[in-house]
């Protein structure tokens, strides 16, 4: 007679149960953004002050900023009396013939002096035009003591040479 089989002994450990799923809930896909036709497409409209005359923008100037502004259109009319100025980009911009000769920035604590023309095109041998820009470089004026003067009429004469003044 064979003995009886021993049953195989449960271990007292609970074989570990695996942590319940947390159960979460799907967001829907979001669609597409639909694109509008080019036409359709909002565009910024024109400023309000493209092309107005440049009185308004320096009289809005505080008075350090507006006697630099002031120095630098006398010099600029100097150069090329018969230039147009009118208001781009918020600024004034000096043209002849519709081809751009000079521009003048007003900031908080400054006033640019913007030169268009490549990388030579103005004679700086103090280092006073700055930029890296390959459409032209500005003078960087603080106050109407720090203009050198017969330099910028130099830059300026070369500015009225360049749009056929």
């Amino acid at each position: 007679m064979t003995a009886p089989m021993a049953k195989p002994k449960k271990s007292s450990k609970k074989a570990a149960k695996k942590p319940a799923a947390k159960k979460v809930a799907k967001k829907p896909a979001k669609k597409p953004a639909k694109k509008k036709p080019a036409a359709m497409a909002k565009k910024p409209g024109p400023r309000a002050d493209f092309g107005k005359p440049i009185d308004g923008f320096l009289a809005k100037q505080p008075p350090n900023l507006r006697k630099i502004v002031d120095v630098l259109r006398d010099l600029v009319m100097e150069a090329a009396p018969t230039a147009e100025a009118s208001l781009k980009w918020g600024q004034p911009f000096f043209a002849v013939g519709g081809e751009m000769m000079v521009a003048i920035g007003a900031h908080k604590a400054h006033v640019n002096l913007i030169l268009p023309g490549p990388a030579g095109t103005y004679e700086d041998p103090d280092g006073l035009l700055v930029g890296e820009g390959s459409t032209g470089k500005h003078a960087k004026l603080t106050s109407v003591d720090q203009i050198p003067t017969e330099r910028v009429r130099r830059w300026l004469s070369t500015a009225a040479k360049r749009v056929g003044a």
